[in-house]
């Protein structure tokens, strides 16, 4: 037996609808590292496989709104601990992407599992801190709870091709939003493999879809989209949001707009959960009401 041996090159997918269809189009472009290095072929994603996401994400949204605080925290912990089982591959990744040191991707990624840990906590408990009871004159319970926007298109970072992207990607889905993901056009490959932990997770299909390519061809469906929404620009550059942001304007969805510098290592707040919260205000009249006197 020869003692040289080919390696396997990995072929990159979409995930949409938790599955790994390639690109309708069948086109792909080249990626590669830091030096110019080429890494992989990823799928060059068209407008048709942006529609085929929202679909996806609409049909899960039921299902994943639905479903109790808790365990959203504990489908997100689970998360975590499969990427932590995966660390070795996601260092090698974000180090080739980067083009960081291998104790620097390192950091990034811990930095990353952590961040989905965050969140996972925040699942239980977000709704206490933007909701509760109102004081009103009159004899009335005046209750806001948050809910759920619905489908969230989102712009990953581009050059913080993982720890950008989970910190714009779990957010959203924390609070019970389904996402449409772009991932960075340079750094495609991180947010690609992510697909790969989430479709063997907890987490049921369509929650989270992610697509690949050109960021600017394939947003521009997505602003525009009548069943999108939301849309996070993280990921785009001035000229390209406020093309989106007047798209997005059509429908009137809910538009995050991207920061000037934004700061991905930093511990983060409520911000980004509470972008893609609505806010239901329930009144209901004090005192004892029915047949058993029960106080409400």
């Amino acid at each position: 037996m020869s003692d040289t041996r080919l390696s396997v090159f990995k072929t990159y997918k979409l995930y949409v609808g938790g599955k790994f269809p390639r690109s309708e189009s069948g086109r792909v472009y080249e990626v590669t590292d830091a030096k110019g290095k080429w890494l992989a072929n990823a799928p060059l994603s068209s407008r048709k496989d942006a529609r085929d996401a929202v679909v996806a994400a609409r049909k899960a949204f039921g299902g994943w709104s639905g479903a109790t605080a808790y365990n959203r925290g504990q489908i997100l912990y689970r998360v975590a601990e499969m990427l932590e089982g995966r660390r070795d591959q996601y260092v090698a990744e974000v180090a080739d992407a980067e083009g960081l040191s291998k104790s620097k991707a390192a950091a990034v990624v811990d930095a990353t599992i952590d961040r989905w840990v965050w969140y996972a906590g925040w699942t239980d408990k977000i709704a206490q801190v933007v909701g509760g009871g109102n004081p009103v004159a009159g004899p009335f319970f005046n209750l806001s709870s948050p809910e759920p926007t619905g489908v969230v298109a989102v712009l990953a970072p581009q050059e913080s091709s993982f720890l950008g992207l989970v910190s714009v990607v779990a957010p959203v889905i924390a609070t019970g939003n389904t996402a449409v993901v772009i991932a960075s056009e340079k750094s495609p490959l991180p947010a690609l493999s992510l697909g790969e932990v989430l479709a063997t997770s907890d987490l049921p299909g369509g929650v989270v879809n992610i697509l690949s390519g050109r960021t600017a061809e394939i947003a521009a469906p997505l602003a525009a989209h009548q069943d999108v929404n939301a849309i996070d620009l993280a990921g785009a550059d001035e000229a390209l949001a406020k093309e989106l942001e007047i798209a997005a304007a059509d429908n009137l969805k809910r538009v995050l707009r991207p920061q000037p510098v934004e700061d991905w290592t930093a511990t983060p707040g409520t911000d980004r959960m509470t972008a893609f919260l609505e806010t239901k205000t329930v009144w209901h009249p004090t005192g004892s009401l029915g047949a058993s006197g029960s106080a409400y």
